[in-house]
C-alpha cells in the first residue's frame, strides 16, 4: 500500500486543472436517484477541492451503455444532485472529446466544476484506447483516481490516462478502502472470520482459496451453501446448486483443513415453494422437492453469532438468503446487527464489502455500525484475493 502514490494534503492544486476519476455509478429509476451513498461519500473530497480553488473536471461512468448513448444511462440526474450539494459553478458536458475539447473547457475558473456525461458513452473508454486516453489527459495537469471499484478494470479513463499526465495520484477514498481490507488481509487482530454469501460460488473460488490462508473461520452462506450441502448428500429440494462443482468444493475443504481454517455452513434453513412467498423453518431432513432453500434458520444464526462474538475482525462478502424479501432477510439482518454489536462494544474490525450486502444491510431498522463499508464489487474481491488491480499498479 505504502507504494501508492496518494493525494498530498498540501499539494497546490489553485488554478490546476484536476481530473478526478469517481464512482458515482448509483441506481436511478425513473431518473431518480433510489441510493445516492456513493455521492454522498465522493462530496468531501470535492467540496476540499473548491475550496482550493482548483478547476475540477469529473469523469465518471453509469451502467454499461456499450459506446451507445442510452438516454437511461445518462448522468444528468446525478449533474443535478451536485448542483444541489455543492456551492459553486457546476457545468454538464454533453460534447465530443475531440481535439477542440480543449478549448471548449479554457473557460473554466477557479473552484469550478465540469461534469462529463457517462464516459463509457465512448467505446474508447472500455477498450483503454490510447488516443481517447490522451485527449482525456490533455484537459488536466493533475490526474486523481478516488474509484477504487473500478480499479479492477484497464480502461481509458483508470489505465491509460495516467500515462499522458505527469502528476498522478490515488483519491482519499480509495485510500480508505485499501487500508479497511488490509485490516484484514495484512494487519489483522485475530480470530479473524469471514462469511462469504451470495449466490454462485464460482465466481468467488479465487477469493475464498486466497482467503483461507488468512482467516480462522469461514462462514458459507446464502445460495453458495447449497454446493456445500449437497457434497454432503443432503436434500436441497429444488434450490440453486451449480453444476460441475463437486471438485471446487473438494478443493476448499481440503485447503482448509491444510491452514486449520474452519468451515462453517447452514444446520437449518428457511423455505419457500417460491421466492415471493412466506417462509418456513425446516431442517434439511424435512424438505420436499418442491421446495427452495432461501434463508438461513434459527440455530445457524445462533452459530455464526457465536462465532462474531469470538472473533476480533470480521469480514462479510455477501448475503445470507434472498433479502429482497423480507421473509428471508431475518438471516442477514441478524448477521448485520451481531457484527454491529461488537463493533461498538469491543472495538470489532468489520468490513463489509458488495453491493448485495450494502443493499440488504438498509432493511435493517437498527442503527448499524461498522468499521468499513466498501462500496466496491469486484475490485473489492480481487483485491482480497491478492491481485495487483491495473487501476492501482499505474499510481505506484
Amino acid at each position: 500500500m505504502d507504494k501508492i502514490n496518494f493525494f498530498p494534503e498540501n499539494l497546490d492544486v489553485q488554478n490546476k486543472k484536476v481530473i478526478l476519476r469517481l464512482d458515482l455509478n448509483v441506481p436511478i429509476k425513473d431518473k431518480a436517484i433510489e441510493d445516492d451513498t456513493r455521492i454522498v461519500m465522493c462530496l468531501p473530497f470535492i467540496k476540499k477541492l473548491v475550496k482550493k480553488k482548483a478547476k475540477i473536471i469529473i469523469l465518471s461512468h453509469l451502467g454499461r451503455p456499450k459506446g451507445e448513448k442510452d438516454p437511461e444511462l445518462t448522468l444528468i440526474p446525478i449533474y443535478k444532485y451536485l448542483k444541489k450539494s455543492l456551492n459553486t459553478n457546476i457545468f454538464f458536458f454533453m460534447g465530443k472529446i475531440d481535439d477542440e475539447i480543449n478549448d471548449k473547457f479554457s473557460q473554466l475558473n477557479e473552484g469550478e466544476i465540469i461534469l462529463i456525461e457517462n464516459i463509457r458513452y465512448f467505446k474508447e473508454e472500455t477498450s483503454n484506447d490510447e488516443n481517447f486516453s490522451k485527449k482525456l489527459a490533455s484537459l488536466g495537469d493533475i490526474y486523481i483516481n478516488d474509484a477504487f471499484s473500478c480499479s479492477h478494470r484497464k480502461q481509458s479513463s483508470i489505465y491509460n490516462i495516467t500515462k499522458y499526465i505527469s502528476k498522478c495520484y490515488a483519491g482519499p477514498l480509495l485510500k480508505k478502502e485499501i487500508e479497511a481490507i488490509n485490516l484484514v488481509i495484512l494487519n489483522k487482530k485475530e480470530p479473524v472470520t469471514c462469511i462469504i454469501g451470495g449466490s454462485k460460488i464460482s465466481t468467488k473460488i479465487n477469493v475464498i482459496l486466497s482467503i483461507i490462508e488468512k482467516v480462522n473461520n469461514l462462514i458459507i452462506v446464502g445460495a453458495m451453501a447449497n454446493n456445500f450441502l449437497v457434497q454432503k448428500n443432503i436434500k436441497i429440494g429444488k434450490s440453486l446448486v451449480e453444476k460441475n462443482i463437486k471438485e471446487i468444493i473438494q478443493k476448499i475443504n481440503e485447503k482448509a483443513q491444510k491452514n486449520n481454517c474452519d468451515i462453517l455452513i447452514p444446520e437449518d434453513c428457511m423455505v419457500g415453494t417460491n421466492m415471493d412467498g412466506e417462509g418456513k423453518v425446516k431442517k434439511f431432513d424435512a424438505i420436499t422437492d418442491d421446495e427452495l432453500i432461501l434463508d438461513i434458520g434459527p440455530n445457524t444464526i445462533k452459530k455464526i453469532i457465536k462465532k462474531i462474538n469470538e472473533s476480533n475482525t470480521v469480514l462479510w462478502n455477501g448475503p445470507a438468503g434472498y433479502f429482497e424479501n423480507q421473509n428471508f432477510s431475518n438471516g442477514t439482518i441478524s448477521i448485520a446487527d451481531a457484527i454491529s454489536n461488537n463493533t461498538v462494544k469491543k472495538s470489532l474490525t468489520s468490513v463489509l464489502g458488495g453491493g448485495d450486502t450494502l443493499a440488504a444491510i438498509k432493511k435493517s431498522k437498527n442503527k448499524l455500525s461498522f468499521t468499513h463499508l466498501s462500496t466496491a464489487g469486484g475490485a473489492f474481491l480481487e483485491y482480497l484475493e491478492g491481485k495487483d488491480l491495473p487501476g492501482l499498479s499505474v499510481l505506484k
